[in-house]
């Protein structure tokens, strides 16, 4: 029988395996490890009090992300839906299957797989900080590379992209943010700004 510190250690290294076969590569690392790294170091900048549900959450939120792409859906508004919903159950059964294997329990892997399908995101104050940081991890580390992707969008465009992010956010969030805690990518920071203005 593992204590409590031995099934969290056993239930991270799992996540981390499974995510080290992304054949993905972002930095010289698999796409989807280095993410989740990302999600519990902001966790950890962010939230350092949070407890052990949000904490196992955020490093499976994308757990083997990529056996399910988007091309699987139509490449509509509506498969973006479907996959977007398909995602969250597809993490969710992902995680609550190797938290089986590392000894949790039914209640807490309940907990870690509403938070990680995104559940209750307004009533589930766990699936809420799990939101906040997914929210800070994507203005810290991945805008960058969006903004880069996509030189054919509008100003209008990325104003209502990142006001969809920004509403989405706790105001916890949003003066983490504003405090500066949060380092912004430089091409992107006056329309963030002019955004949340």
């Amino acid at each position: 029988m593992r204590t409590g510190q031995e099934r969290f250690k056993a239930a991270i290294a799992a996540f981390d395996a499974a995510n080290a076969e992304d054949p993905n590569r972002d930095e010289g690392q698999p796409k989807e490890l280095l993410y989740a790294q990302r999600m519990s170091a902001m966790l950890a900048r962010f939230a350092p009090e949070a407890g052990e549900v949000v904490r196992l959450a955020v490093r499976a939120q994308h757990i083997q992300r990529w056996q399910r792409p988007r091309t699987s859906y139509p490449m509509d508004r509506q498969g973006y839906l479907q996959w977007r919903a398909g995602l969250y159950q597809f993490h969710a059964e992902a995680a609550g299957r190797l938290l089986q294997e590392a000894g949790y329990d039914a209640a807490s892997i309940e907990r870690v797989q509403a938070a990680v399908g995104k559940k209750g995101l307004k009533a589930n104050a766990e699936t809420h900080l799990l939101e906040d940081v997914t929210d800070l991890v994507f203005l810290e580390h991945y805008l960058a590379g969006f903004f880069a992707r996509h030189p054919d969008y509008s100003e209008e465009k990325w104003l209502d992209i990142i006001r969809k992010t920004w509403r989405k956010m706790s105001p916890a969030a949003r003066d983490f943010v504003l405090a500066g805690k949060v380092s912004l990518p430089e091409a992107a920071r006056p329309l963030i700004l002019k955004a949340v203005g």
